[in-house]
């Protein structure tokens, strides 16, 4: 509405101009005197002007004339096109402005003009897969899905243009949340151009989200080939793929233990598959290969479970057996905080508190976790401490870090366990074994509201609070632990609920195998 004023305004202005100058040009004196061949015209100012305009009329007349004769000739000549070019050529460089206006549009970000500009080269112009192209890009600027996909539809249609129509439909898909038809068409663009590696991103997306593994392993290697992705990450993510197509190694079939070997072969610092991989060897019988399995991966990461995975070669062993044992894998990494707590849990299960703390060493203070400060807290507890000196290692677990966790590089999402996909973010391959950046509980008042939790020491001896004692012994103490970061009861190194705060037998039993007696 407001162009149409503008419009409006500007024909009124021009036609009092013009008719200003008509008026000033019939009251001027003087004029133009034109001899030719013997013949003179006299012209006053208005005829003048007049005859100017003629005269540049009949000069653009000629050059029209020109161009027509010239085109008339290259016609005769066998050019079956030179006058159709001839009559469509100022109509042709209009659509091509159009067209370059709607891409100027596009990179300055101005939706709106985009799509009117490119609608312009559209009428102007007989080429629709350069005009449905820009008319798509544009609308997807100003963001216009449904006429983007319009635009992109017809583009299928054309031969030369249906992978960009399928391309861009699949986009539009995406953004609208139907998967189901973003996978088919994901499926379709990778037919026609397999080595699009846009294509392929967006395939093995798609395909991890659903957990068709086995079709992902073929993206992946559709990648390599192509030479997408370097060797070394494709032999990484091809491990990771495999291991992820295993379901239930101990129960399952022979395929699904072949699978987890197989992605440990392919990456032996892959902890998640070590350990299926060494569980499929125990379950078929072969605990050499296991023990060779975990011990390559303990030297490449420690990891509690590779601990686990080796405590289950021999569950049935005594807790001086296991020690024994364990130094195939102790020995590897001696310095390492996690070779350490784990030397401390199996001393803890056979009761050798002085020798747990020699093997804890000064991690407590040092590199301070939940875990290695309530393994503090049950071998304080072991050799006799008071409950204070007990109550203050595990109130200073309750705020500590938990240490290494599987956390995404792409959201910084924590998770309990290792799987292929984020389950915030979708992203492939993200997990890490590493320190969270943050930490994931923050008290009232910090660390100073700790001694009204769980009791003054001086003001709370042992069994004279519900506070210390649900601290210091019963299953709470358990709950504790497994919140810090200890393995679960049946670990290399879990202690038992019902021993924790009791006094030690005189002649202790041993334990369940995996068990760890903390006092």
């Amino acid at each position: 509405m407001l162009w149409s004023l503008v419009k409006i305004l500007l024909f009124i202005g021009v036609v009092l101009l013009l008719t200003y100058a008509a008026g000033w040009l019939t009251q001027a004196e003087g004029g133009m005197i034109v001899a030719f061949a013997g013949y003179e015209v006299a012209l006053g100012p208005l005829q003048a002007a007049i005859a100017l305009l003629l005269l540049a009329l009949a000069l653009w007349l000629i050059f029209k004339l020109v161009g027509l004769l010239a085109a008339t000739v290259r016609f005769l000549n066998g050019d079956d096109t030179a006058i159709s070019r001839y009559f469509d050529g100022n109509r042709q460089k209009r659509g091509l402005d159009a067209a370059e206006a709607t891409l100027m549009a596009m990179a300055s970000g101005e939706g709106r003009q985009a799509v009117a500009s490119a609608q312009k080269a559209e009428r102007l112009l007989n080429r629709p897969a350069l005009t449905g192209l820009l008319t798509a890009q544009a609308a997807e600027v100003a963001g216009d899905r449904r006429r983007a996909e319009d635009a992109y539809r017809r583009l299928i249609e054309m031969d030369r243009t249906r992978f960009a129509g399928v391309r861009g439909v699949m986009r539009q898909r995406l953004l609208e949340g139907d998967v189901a038809t973003a996978r088919k068409l994901a499926d379709r663009a990778f037919e026609m151009r397999p080595r699009n590696e846009e294509v392929q991103d967006t395939l093995l997306k798609l395909q991890t989200a659903e957990g068709d593994w086995a079709g992902a392993r073929q993206t992946l290697a559709a990648k390599l080939r192509a030479g997408n992705m370097p060797r070394d990450l494709h032999t990484r993510r091809d491990a990771v793929l495999a291991l992820a197509d295993v379901r239930g190694v101990l129960e399952g079939g022979i395929g699904e233990r072949e699978a987890a070997i197989e992605a440990n072969r392919l990456s032996p610092d892959l902890v998640p598959a070590a350990a299926a991989a060494a569980r499929a060897y125990i379950a078929d019988g072969k605990p050499k290969y296991a023990v060779r399995v975990l011990r390559r991966a303990w030297e490449a990461q420690p990891h509690p479970d590779l601990a686990a995975a080796f405590a289950e070669i021999a569950p049935d062993e005594s807790p001086q057996e296991r020690i024994k044992r364990f130094r195939v894998l102790t020995a590897a990494r001696p310095e390492h905080p996690e070779t350490r707590m784990l030397l401390a849990e199996l001393y803890l299960a056979a009761e050798d508190f002085p020798a747990a703390r020699r093997a804890l060493g000064d991690l407590p203070t040092t590199g301070p976790t939940a875990r290695s400060l309530t393994l503090m807290a049950a071998i304080e507890r072991g050799e006799g401490a008071s409950d204070a000196v007990v109550r203050a290692w595990l109130a200073r677990a309750v705020t500590a870090s938990r240490g290494p966790q599987w956390v995404c590089d792409v959201c910084h999402t924590i998770h309990a366990e290792w799987q292929p996909v984020c389950e915030n973010c979708g992203a492939f391959d993200s997990l890490a074994w590493t320190v969270p950046p943050q930490a994931e509980m923050t008290l009232p008042g910090g660390a100073g509201m700790l001694p009204l939790l769980v009791g003054a020491p001086e003001d709370a001896p042992m069994g004279e609070t519900g506070e210390t004692d649900a601290l210091i012994r019963g299953p709470e103490v358990v709950e504790t632990a497994d919140d810090a970061g200890m393995p679960p009861p049946g670990g290399p190194g879990a202690a038992p609920a019902e021993e924790v705060g009791d006094p030690p037998p005189q002649e202790p039993a041993n334990p369940a195998p995996g068990e760890t007696r903390t006092g």
